[in-house]
This record gives C-alpha cells, sequence and structure tokens, in this order.
C-alpha cells in the first residue's frame, strides 16, 4: 500500500478545512479530527519511518460536522429531543436515539461538503491505482477494476475518543468495504448520525460528556484485503493482569471485525517486549481458536460483507506464522514506546491490525491507549477467593481476576434487553456496543464465542465485571433464573459454578513495604497465574515446578511422544495424535509446551531469579501421563524409588531428559530468559550430580556458559551430610523441606498411621537444617529454603533468618505476611 506523501492542495486553514488527509494531521489534533484519525496520522508520520505500516486516508474534521449541523438548524432540535432523556429507562433511550439519528439522515449534506469528500475519494483511487502493478499476475486486473471505485473503511472518530481514560471504543459506526462516491457519501452520512447511537449517547452520559459539545469526524481509509487473510487486535499490555512486558496478540480469518464483536474465538499469542526488544523470539504463548467463521467481501451479494464458514483443516491451523507473530510484537512496542515518550507517561495502547492476503504484508489500522488496566491504581493488591465450590457449569476464558453472582439472565438479542434486571449475570451468545446500557447494570456477563480483546471483555474490564467469553455452550447450559457464580480468580481459565458461593476479597496496600536482607521468593507452579502473582512484591521465584506444565498442558508421557509409532495401546495412541495434531515432530510439542510454560514463568519475574526445578514426578505419577503405563515400572516405594537425578542419565530415560534440556536451551537462548536457573531434584550423591550436569551440557545447557547456574535441592540427609562435595558440583542448594523432614523421620506423611508425626520443627529436622545452612556458607555457595515449612510456621520461618538463609521461597498468599515478620526479625 502507498507509504509516500500525496501531493494535495495545501490547506490556508486547517481549523476551518472540511477534508484533512492523514499525513496533515497528528496526536495534537484530537479536536481537528477526532481520536482514531488523529492517531492514524500520527503512526503515517512518525511511525511508518520505522517500519510500521498504515494505510492512509482522509478525514472530514470536526468543523465540517459542525458546519453542517449549524447550517441545517440542527443544534436546537437535538437539544430539545433529549431534554427528556433518561439513560436508565431502555425504551426512552432508543426513541431519543431513534430521532436523533432519524434526524441527522433525513438532513442532506451541505453542497460544498459534499463535493470535499467527493474530491478527496477520487484522489484517494488515484494514489492507489500505481499499486497495482506491484501486485501478482493473478491479483493484477482485478486490482485495476478495484482502484476505480477503490474499497474503503469509513469509520467514525469522535472528538471526545481514544482518551486514556475514556476510550469510546466501538460507540459509533463503522463500514467496511464501501465502494464509489455515492457508497462514500451515504457511509459518511450515517457515521455523522452514529454519534447519536444509544450506546453512545449512554457512553457520554456515564462519562460526563455533553451530548452537543461532542463533534465526530470520518476516516476514509483504504482497506487492507484481509478478507484473503486475517485480522486481529493486540495489546502492548496484559488485559487480564496490566502485566506491562506481554504483548497479547488475538487473530483470526477474515476481516477484523469478528475479532472486535467477539463473534469468534481467535488464536492467542504472548510476546514478551523485553527480550523481543533485544532481537531475541520470545513467544510465550500460543494457543489455537476455533476461528468457525470469517468475513469477507460479499462481491456477488447485496451486503458489503459477508460471514462464511472456515474449512475445519483451517480452523486446526494457526493463522499467522512466529515470523508475523514477532513482527506485530516489535510494531506494538515502536507504537507503545512513541504514545508513552507523546504523552510523557507510560501508555499501553490497544492496536488493531490486518493482513493483506494479496501481499502477506502486515498493517495496523488502528491504535488507541488502552484504558482499563492503565487506570489502576499501582499500590493496591486486590484479591478475590472463593471460599466454596460446586458443580461447574460451563468453562470459558477468564476476564479479570474478580468473582460476580446473581441470577442468571439469558438474552440471545439485543431488542430483548429491557428485560434484564440489575445485578443479574448476563448471558449471551456475544455482545456489541447496542448492550452496554445493560452490562454496567450486570454483576457477571458470560458469553459464548468471543476472546480476551472483543466487546464483551473490553467492556466488561472497564467497569470492573468479571467475564467469561468464548465459553461455547453457555446459553444451553444456564437458564434464567439460575443462580450461579462466575469466578475469573482461578487463573486463564474462567469457571461457572452453580448457586451463589460465598468468597472474600481481600485489598493489601503495597506502599512502604520494607526490605530485608533474607530474599523473599515465591512458589509458582502455574504458568496462567504468573502474570497476576508478578504484582505481589517478592523478589523471584524459588521454586517453579515442571510437573504443573506437563500434567496439565503436556499430559503426555515424554516417551511416548519419541516413541509413539511404537505405541502399542492404540487409544491412547489416537489421544496423544489429537493432541499433537500441530506438530509431525511429536517431540517438538513437549519441548514447546515446556518451553512456553517455564518462559511465562521466567517473563512475569523478569530480570529476578526464578529458579526452576527439573522434573521429579515418581514413577506411579509418571505413569498416569498418556502412554506411561508402557514406561513405568511398578514400584512399592516410588517415593525413594526412580525419581529425580537417577532418571537423568539412565539409558532408558535420557532421551526424554533431553527434551526437558532443550526445552531449558530455548528458554535461556532463543528467548532470551536467563534469569532462569535449572534446580536438580532428589540428587543421592555427588557423583550422580556430575553425571546429570555432564547430560545437561550434551544438549547445550553448559554450566558458566550464559552465566548459567545450575541449583540442587537439599532434600536427603546425603545432601546435608555431603553439603560440602555438592557445593563443588552445583551453584546453589534449596532445601526442601517435605522431603528432607520425611527422610530424616523415615516415614511417610500420606499414610494416616504415622502422619501426625510429620512436623518440620522437630529438632532432628531443624538440625539437619542448620548444618545444611552452615557448610554451605562456608563454602560460599547460596542456599534458600523452597519447602512448605515456612509458609505455615511463622516460628520456622524466624528459625531460618537467625541462621543467616540467603532466601525463603513461600506460597503466594504467605509471601506479605513472612516478608513483614522478617523485616521485625532482622531488627533484632
Amino acid at each position: 500500500m502507498v507509504t509516500t506523501k500525496y501531493a494535495i492542495t495545501p490547506t490556508v486553514n486547517r481549523e476551518t478545512a472540511f477534508i484533512l488527509w492523514f499525513e496533515e494531521v497528528g496526536s495534537k489534533d484530537v479536536d481537528l479530527v477526532g481520536g482514531k484519525n488523529s492517531s492514524l496520522g500520527e503512526m503515517i508520520q512518525q511511525l511508518q519511518p520505522k517500519g510500521v505500516r498504515v494505510p492512509t486516508g482522509f478525514a472530514t474534521t470536526a468543523y465540517a460536522y459542525r458546519y453542517f449541523i449549524k447550517s441545517a438548524e440542527l443544534e436546537s432540535r437535538l437539544k430539545d429531543l433529549l431534554t427528556d432523556l433518561d439513560v436508565n429507562d431502555v425504551t426512552n433511550l432508543q426513541e431519543r436515539g431513534d430521532l436523533a439519528r432519524s434526524l441527522i439522515l433525513n438532513t442532506p449534506f451541505p453542497k460544498e461538503l459534499e463535493e470535499g469528500i467527493i474530491k478527496a475519494y477520487k484522489i484517494l483511487c488515484d494514489r492507489y491505482s500505481n499499486e497495482c502493478s506491484r501486485l501478482q499476475e493473478k491479483y493484477r486486473q482485478e486490482c485495476e477494476i478495484e482502484t476505480q471505485n477503490l474499497d474503503v473503511a469509513v469509520r467514525s472518530s469522535a472528538t471526545a475518543e481514544d482518551l486514556p481514560e475514556a476510550s469510546f471504543a466501538g460507540q459509533q459506526e463503522t463500514y467496511l468495504n464501501i465502494h464509489s462516491v455515492k457508497g462514500v457519501l451515504e457511509a459518511c452520512h450515517k457515521c455523522f448520525a452514529s454519534l447519536f447511537t444509544d450506546r453512545a449517547i449512554s457512553y457520554r452520559h456515564r462519562n460526563g460528556f455533553d451530548h452537543l459539545s461532542v463533534a465526530l469526524s470520518v476516516g476514509v481509509q483504504k482497506m487492507v484485503r484481509s478478507d484473503l487473510a486475517s485480522a486481529g487486535v493486540m495489546f502492548s499490555i496484559d488485559t487480564e493482569t496490566g502485566f506491562k512486558n506481554a504483548a497479547l496478540i488475538t487473530a483470526a480469518y477474515g476481516l477484523g471485525e469478528n475479532v472486535v464483536q467477539g463473534a469468534v474465538n481467535p488464536d492467542e499469542y504472548y510476546v514478551f517486549k523485553p527480550t523481543l526488544k533485544d532481537d531475541y523470539r520470545p513467544i510465550l504463548e500460543k494457543r489455537i481458536g476455533t476461528k468457525a467463521i470469517k468475513m469477507v467481501y460479499d462481491t456477488g451479494g447485496s451486503k458489503l460483507t459477508k460471514n462464511v464458514e472456515v474449512l475445519p483443516q483451517e480452523q486446526e491451523k494457526f493463522c499467522l506464522d512466529d515470523e508475523e507473530i514477532l513482527k506485530l510484537a516489535k510494531w506494538a512496542c515502536i507504537i507503545e514506546d512513541h504514545y508513552s515518550q507523546v504523552r510523557e507517561t507510560y501508555t499501553p495502547m490497544d492496536i488493531e491490525w490486518a493482513k493483506n492476503g494479496r501481499t502477506g504484508e502486515l498493517y495496523i489500522v488502528q491504535a488507541r491507549p488502552e484504558t482499563v488496566q492503565s487506570q489502576k491504581p499501582a499500590n493496591v493488591l486486590k484479591t478475590y477467593r472463593l471460599k466454596d465450590h460446586s458443580t461447574v457449569v460451563t468453562i470459558g476464558r477468564s476476564v479479570g481476576a474478580a468473582i460476580g453472582k446473581g441470577k442468571a439472565r439469558v438474552i440471545l438479542e439485543a431488542n430483548k434487553i429491557h428485560q434484564f434486571k440489575p445485578g443479574e449475570v448476563l448471558v449471551t451468545n456475544r455482545t456489541d456496543p447496542d448492550w452496554e446500557p445493560i452490562m454496567k447494570k450486570a454483576s457477571a456477563i458470560v458469553t459464548n464465542q468471543g476472546g480476551r480483546t472483543c466487546h464483551a471483555a473490553i467492556i466488561a474490564r472497564e467497569m470492573g465485571i468479571p467475564a467469561i467469553v468464548g465459553c461455547g455452550d453457555a446459553t444451553n447450559k444456564i437458564k434464567t433464573l439460575q443462580e450461579i457464580t462466575v469466578c475469573c480468580a482461578e487463573g486463564d481459565e474462567g469457571r461457572v459454578y452453580d448457586g451463589l458461593l460465598p468468597f472474600e476479597i481481600q485489598e493489601t496496600l503495597l506502599d512502604n513495604l520494607p526490605t530485608t536482607k533474607t530474599q523473599i521468593l515465591m512458589n509458582v507452579g502455574n504458568p496462567e497465574k504468573a502474570f497476576s502473582l508478578a504484582s505481589i512484591p517478592a523478589q523471584g521465584v524459588g521454586l517453579a515446578r515442571l510437573e504443573f506444565i506437563i500434567a496439565n498442558h503436556i499430559k503426555a508421557h515424554p516417551l511416548a511422544l519419541i516413541k509413539f509409532d511404537r505405541l502399542e495401546d492404540e487409544a491412547v495412541k489416537e489421544q496423544i495424535a489429537e493432541l499433537t495434531k500441530q506438530y509431525e515432530n511429536k517431540p517438538q510439542f513437549f519441548v514447546d509446551k515446556l518451553a512456553r510454560g517455564v518462559a511465562t514463568i521466567a517473563a512475569a519475574f523478569y530480570p529476578k531469579p526464578v529458579i526452576v526445578r527439573m522434573s521429579d514426578f515418581k514413577s506411579n505419577e509418571y505413569a498416569n501421563l498418556l502412554g506411561g503405563q508402557e514406561f513405568e515400572p511398578k514400584e512399592d516405594n516410588p517415593m525413594i524409588g526412580w525419581r529425580g537425578a537417577s532418571r537423568y542419565y539412565d539409558p532408558i530415560y535420557r532421551e526424554a531428559f533431553a527434551l526437558e534440556c532443550q526445552a531449558m536451551k530455548m528458554v535461556r537462548n532463543n528467548m532470551g530468559l536467563v534469569n532462569v536457573i535449572p534446580m536438580i531434584p532428589f540428587c543421592r550423591t555427588p557423583e550422580e550430580g556430575k553425571k546429570v550436569i555432564a547430560e545437561m551440557a550434551k544438549h547445550g545447557l553448559k554450566q558458566g556458559v550464559n552465566g548459567l547456574q545450575v541449583y540442587v535441592m537439599c532434600e536427603l540427609p546425603s545432601n546435608v551430610i555431603l553439603a560440602d562435595q555438592f557445593a563443588d558440583v552445583f551453584d546453589g542448594f534449596s532445601i526442601g523441606s517435605n522431603d528432607l523432614t520425611q527422610l530424616t523421620l523415615g516415614l511417610d506423611r500420606d499414610s494416616a498411621l504415622v502422619a501426625q508425626l510429620f512436623d518440620e520443627r522437630n529438632d532432628g529436622v531443624k538440625r539437619m537444617v542448620k548444618l545444611a545452612i552452615e557448610t554451605a556458607k562456608k563454602k560460599g555457595r547460596k542456599i534458600g529454603i523452597c519447602g512448605q515449612a515456612p509458609s505455615d510456621y511463622p516460628e520456622f520461618a524466624k528459625f531460618l533468618v537467625e541462621l543467616g538463609i540467603d532466601s525463603m521461597s513461600l506460597n503466594p498468599d504467605s509471601v506479605l505476611k513472612t516478608l513483614l515478620m522478617v523485616a521485625e526479625v532482622e531488627k533484632g
């Protein structure tokens, strides 16, 4: 698409111009052409030189709108019909809005405004006629015909829009695939009228804007042929947690309107911004969406666009490749950095993008400040926790981290929204801006369709309402007046529970927290919670367990993936084939999933240390993974059997351990997350430790290279007694108080017969801990603890501080109280 400035007749006075080209406006021109158009102009002028592609066009000005209103003497008439407006009365709101729109649509444009729009559109057609020559032969003739009546998007851009504190997103109308002078004029007229949609009137009222002080600019922009490829939305901040270092990209086939409206469940990609800027490839997550439909041009029909079904084989593919994901994420960084500089404050961005199916090129078609997470106070940690659980009715993607409950109201059509009562849970297929008058009254929102950047998700965040989107079956599973609880506080997966369940809200002020000599770290197992946990003031992660990622995200035994063709159980083989259907190379599935899980945790706390314990399943736990039965021995006492280090160098298992090493190498070398410190569990002897170190080096994890440290769990009596020898092999220790207690006292805490004897505070255990700390200190090695004891017992934490332990890794809910206690102990 055209990226150079086109010679146009100089405007004598911008303040009284009807038309301004995007190249003529910038971020300071919101009063002239609205937020959307001023932002497009800003990017074309300032960011295209940095490689960010933006299709050009022109804008009718706010002056043109006011000229139209004044010349037709509409202001007093609009004022009169809005006099008895009651936005809380849906019927009254609909009546007033309909009257206002009809008044504008039935009033012709002034001739001079009409001529200005026609002239600009014809110039735009000429500008793009040169583009056809660089297209492939199969598209060239088609393009030459199209440029005679150029396909454009006609978008509303209000002068009180895309402000950091109020987005006005979707309040006015957008018209896609508009052709011809007549089509452009009609769409511009409709955009003017859309300043008085029901949702726009309600939104202005709620945000304290005067209805007649806001003007409407219209942007006419060359369409990107994403109907032949894909489009979507991206945020330069995590939309759920406010985590600033990740960009979220959503994508679906066809025009982007389906993603914005929540009509499809899109693909989702997370990219880590800090190391991306250093040219690493930190794609933290790739989630495939169903993408069941796509919006395309309706070339042979009476409508401008239509939705068609996506073939099943296409639905199962990602609609962006890794290079495209990384390019979009880099653009998100460039756009965010630019607007933060312009506004002189950190400004995360909400960005729409599209891919041209003819050329394969990516474009940015809109960018506005994000208006929810960026407005939240940074000094308050607010957490929700369910106190009880019940039957799960349906699941979907959680929006926000809150909980809401009430009677359900299932509404499938916008013309039935008057049935909704305040405090109910809105359950529907999807929402669009017409639903907003009732959304603010809901205790929660549940939809069948949509992803985390859809309309329902954006509005729910803006209003502070929990929402679960993309359930697929919510309107079938939930009945009107059924009492339900909508929980978004349990990670990435949102759950709708039957009944009104009790929950608690805890608010913690993070101002003036003390600093401690003892590092306060956190235990983190679930990558889906990592971004939200990062707001807790810990100094890193002392224990990230691979077991959660393997059991919940990979689900298959690593050897079953390596030896997939030799599996004997056909049912298991079928399940693994379904799980890995995007992978011809089954072991790579294990590597990618493990790497992304670890990387997400490492990114959340970057550049603080993140100690990742390599796999420590016992043989009976490994056997429970898909295909595990064919590779695992039957052991009478798996706790002290074939686990941890003894597996890693064993000829039977070393191929599987190699996959773990490849994942760690990907995290550190490809993604740039060098804050990851691998830790070896259940290492019985120093000689065994040396074998594991050698095995890791074979797969690119060489101790000391690229700053790589390797820690060992101190959880066996031998680890304590031979700590001086282990210190010659490893760079640090982490005490596992659970296993150390069991093995010191010779008991199984899962046995009801002896469980009462399990106590980390036993003198024998404490002596072991004391000896381990003293030996590590003498050898100049760091030593921490990652077991349960300091989380459960404040007196044990005090004991550790007095011994001079370097760090304590705690469960998330224990971090703050232990931090305060440690500060007191250190004071003496």
